[in-house]
């Protein structure tokens, strides 16, 4: 393991698994820029964190804020990418409108974002594009065809860019979660089961990330599938 200190950006900082990723690097000692559509609503004293507003439905709106964002770190040698949504239903139940928003959020605006950042990170040292997948992006699931495909879209992705960073010092990384308890199933109409073997929790996702940080330099660590002990669904009333 190494401790090398690191200048990180992480999506969706404000809330759920980016929040829980932030405050674990924040406790290592690695400066943290944390995106979301709100800032207000992660207020972080500590002199180690800076925040950025990304909407990230907004794509033509991205690369001029990203330029803005290397000038101002120009230290910047990774990102997590943990932003996204989920909305289930069978594929009748979405309007067009809603298929584009969610490929966009869950997995074009993480390309663009890649494509924007990846020509200086494969300048420094060593660098890390580590992603947020999902279960869904190894099996399709009734009900889920938007969402599946959004997460098999980014695990598709990551995969080739994999190879195509393969001679450089970017490391491409993917967690694929099962249910972690947090905010994501608020406007769902189902939630993990209530024991704590039924769920993952945040920090279960935060602490892989660390150990992809400080694996030593000269691996890649592909992919990693987390599942709770037992898979059990509540349906809410």
């Amino acid at each position: 393991m190494h401790t090398i200190k690191r200048t990180l950006l992480v999506t969706g900082a404000s809330s759920g698994i980016g929040r829980a990723i932030a405050k674990q690097l924040l406790h290592a000692g690695h400066m943290v820029i944390g995106s979301s559509r709100d800032c207000n609503k992660f207020i972080v004293e500590h002199e180690n964190f800076s925040s950025i507003e990304l909407d990230l439905a907004q794509l033509k709106q991205l690369p001029a804020k990203l330029k803005t964002l290397e000038k101002t770190f120009p230290a910047l040698d990774g990102v997590i990418f943990s932003a996204g949504y989920g909305q289930f239903g069978a594929v009748e139940q979405f309007s067009f409108a809603q298929i584009e928003q969610m490929i966009t959020v869950n997995f074009t605006s993480q390309a663009v974002i890649t494509r924007a950042l990846i020509p200086n990170l494969k300048r420094k040292p060593h660098s890390n594009l580590i992603y947020i997948g999902s279960e869904a992006a190894l099996k399709g699931s009734r009900k889920g065809s938007i969402y599946c495909a959004s997460k098999f879209a980014l695990r598709g992705f990551t995969q080739a860019l994999r190879d195509e960073c393969g001679s450089t010092s970017v490391r491409v990384s993917l967690i694929n979660p099962g249910m972690v308890k947090t905010s994501f199933f608020d406007k769902l109409s189902f939630q993990p089961g209530d024991a704590d073997t039924h769920r993952l929790i945040a920090e279960d996702i935060a602490e892989t990330v660390s150990f992809i940080l400080n694996s030593r330099s000269n691996i890649v660590i592909d992919e990693i599938n987390l599942n709770p002990a037992n898979k059990v669904i509540q349906f809410k009333k």
